[in-house]
Order: structure tokens, then sequence, then C-alpha cells
């Protein structure tokens, strides 16, 4: 890439793992030849998890803004100043307030467009709720952020991309949730990314059944010939190639995921569930239909393992290059869009 992009990274839960596969993936000199890590939080924090996980010889430029990053290097902006109580594996406020200053401030220069993409670290949904953050996950907070009226989760690897029609929300409330209008919006955001964002030509996309064996012809729910068949139909009224609806089961069962470009879920298990199964450690959750990139892995705070070197960075790695790969595939195709040769007459006739 002729110009190195700068990519933010929010450090996540600060009694989790966020900080360590942060590190270990910005120890790989591969990192800095397509971006300019920038990553918000702060270093006091960051030695405390580099000699509790036992990362040697690292250190972070401090910078106060994304113009004063250092290319070739991991840069940190301090996003307080007060010293910080850090309880590894702990579930606490901390974490919870940490992790929010530190998504806030990246957040706030994405939007800004001071950086070019964000990768973020996982928060607990639970501790980082406050007055500011009313929000049940990433996906949301920074779709409203970024004022888009709506979003996709879209969980890609090389393997398998689903999306989902419902993210955060309790299982009671799923099936009220799912509407023509919901399940559209969906194929429409998530037809449009494969195109745009990862240059798939003519996407086929395989829409999954909310009841078992997709209702079995009504037997077993009317949701399907209701709600997600219409759905389907009015899709390919207006050029989406979406069929369905598939029972979840046998349809994971023998690959025939295969057979399709991405595959869009009613709801967060039914879809997260196989994706993670086949793809875990190199799976990405990315937020699309967004005037802004944004990635995270695939993983939890992994309170469990948090500070004891086990956290393997794989999963991050892959959102971070993920990320740069988007920005790049999004801009060539605004030249390739603004370069168009006019049609004309004379070009017809030379034919």
């Amino acid at each position: 890439m002729s110009e190195l992009l700068k990519v933010g990274i929010s450090i996540g839960d600060v009694n989790g793992i966020g900080l360590e596969v942060i590190m270990k993936t910005l120890s790989e000199s591969e990192v800095y030849k397509y971006c300019t890590p920038i990553v918000y939080g702060h270093t006091k924090v960051a030695s405390f998890h580099r000699k509790a996980a036992g990362i040697q010889e690292f250190i972070f430029q401090v910078v106060q803004n994304p113009d004063q990053a250092h290319h070739g290097k991991a840069n940190m902006i301090n996003c307080w100043e007060e010293d910080v109580k850090i309880e590894l594996g702990t579930a606490n406020e901390i974490g919870g307030k940490y992790a929010f200053l530190s998504l806030k401030r990246a957040t706030e220069d994405l939007v800004a467009g001071k950086i070019d993409a964000l990768v973020t670290a996982p928060i607990n949904k639970h501790n980082i709720q406050s007055d500011d953050f009313k929000f049940s996950g990433h996906t949301e907070y920074i779709q409203a952020m970024a004022g888009s009226p709506d979003s996709l989760m879209f969980l890609v690897s090389n393997t398998l991309k689903v999306g989902v029609v419902t993210g955060h929300i309790p299982v009671k409330d799923i099936a009220s949730s799912i509407t023509q209008e919901a399940i559209l919006s969906k194929l429409r955001l998530m037809n449009h990314s494969l195109k745009y964002d990862f240059w798939v030509e003519k996407p086929k996309i395989a829409v999954l059944g909310l009841n078992p064996h997709a209702g079995d012809d009504g037997l077993i729910g009317q949701e399907e010939l209701e709600t997600i068949l219409p759905a389907i139909e009015k899709a390919k009224s207006e050029g989406i190639f979406a069929f369905g609806a598939y029972p979840a089961d046998g349809f994971f069962g023998n690959r025939a995921f295969d057979q399709f470009d991405a595959i869009l879920a009613m709801y967060h298990d039914q879809g997260l569930i196989p994706f993670k199964s086949i793809s875990f450690h190199h799976g990405v959750n990315f937020t699309a239909g967004l005037p802004v990139v944004r990635t995270s892995p695939d993983h939890g705070t992994g309170y469990d393992i948090a500070g004891k070197n086990m956290a393997s960075p794989s999963s991050f790695r892959d959102a971070l290059f993920e990320a740069c790969h988007i920005i790049k595939r999004r801009r060539e195709q605004t030249e390739l869009v603004e370069n168009t040769l006019p049609f004309s007459r004379f070009s017809r006739d030379r034919d």
C-alpha cells in the first residue's frame, strides 16, 4: 500500500487478555508493513500486562494524537491520568470503566477520520454499563456513534461468513424481533458488504430458518412461511441472490455452507456457535454497513487465562489485517468508480 494506514486499537477490559493479545500481535514485524497501530489506553496498564505475561522487550511510543504516531512503532495514547488497580481475571467496575474510556476516545477519533479503522479488544458487556454506555455491545455503540440507522454483525473467516438478524437480545425476544423489514435490511447490508468490502461480484446468500427443521411447512411454527420466505422473495426482486430458508442443523452438518458466499442466521447463537466451532482462533467480527471500519477478535475477555501468557493472538491478528484489507478494498472500489470511462455511442460503434 502506498500509504500506511493508521489503525486504532481499544484495549478492552483491563482485567482480561486484551492487552496481552495486542502486544503479542504488535510484536510481529509484519504488522508494520501494512499499518501504523495506535493503542488507546495507558502505558502503566500496558507495562503491568507485559510483565504479568512475560512479554520481553516491548515498548509503546507515547503520542498525544494520531497525527504524532511513529511509523514502524507501536504507539500509545494515554486516555487517563490516574493509576489503575488491576485485578487480573476479575470482572469488576474498574475493568468496565477503563474499557469505556479507551473505546470512547478511539471511536471519537475513528468517526472524526483521525484513524482509518478501529480494532476493539474484548469488553465485558455487563461491567461496562454506565450513564455513558447503555448498549448491548461494541456493535450497537459504534453504530450509534457513526450515526448509522442499521448495521450487521458479520463474522468472517477464510472458511465461513455469517451475519445475524438479531444480535445481543434475550432469546425470549427473538421471534418478535424478526420481521420482513429486519431480514431485508440485513440482506441488503450483507449483499453490499460482500460486493464492496470483500469483492464478491455476485454474492450467493443462504438464509436460515428460525424454527427446528425450518418450521416443517408450518408444523413447528409459522415464521418461515409468514416472514422469512416473503423477505427472501422480496430480496430476490431487488437483485439479491438469497436462498432458503434452510434448517440450521442440517445446513452446517452437511457443510452446505460451502455452496454460499455468506449465511444470514436469525439469531446470535444460531450463527455464532457453528462459526466459532469451525473458525475459532481465526474468526473476525466485522461491523458491516457503517461508513467506518471496525473489527474485533472472535473471543471474549478470557478472565480465566488473563496474565498467564496463554492467550493466542491469532484472532486479534486476523482482525487487524482484515481491517487493513477492507479499507484497501473500499478505497480501490471508490477509485474504480470515480475513474470509470463514460460510455458513448462512438465507443459502441467501434465495437
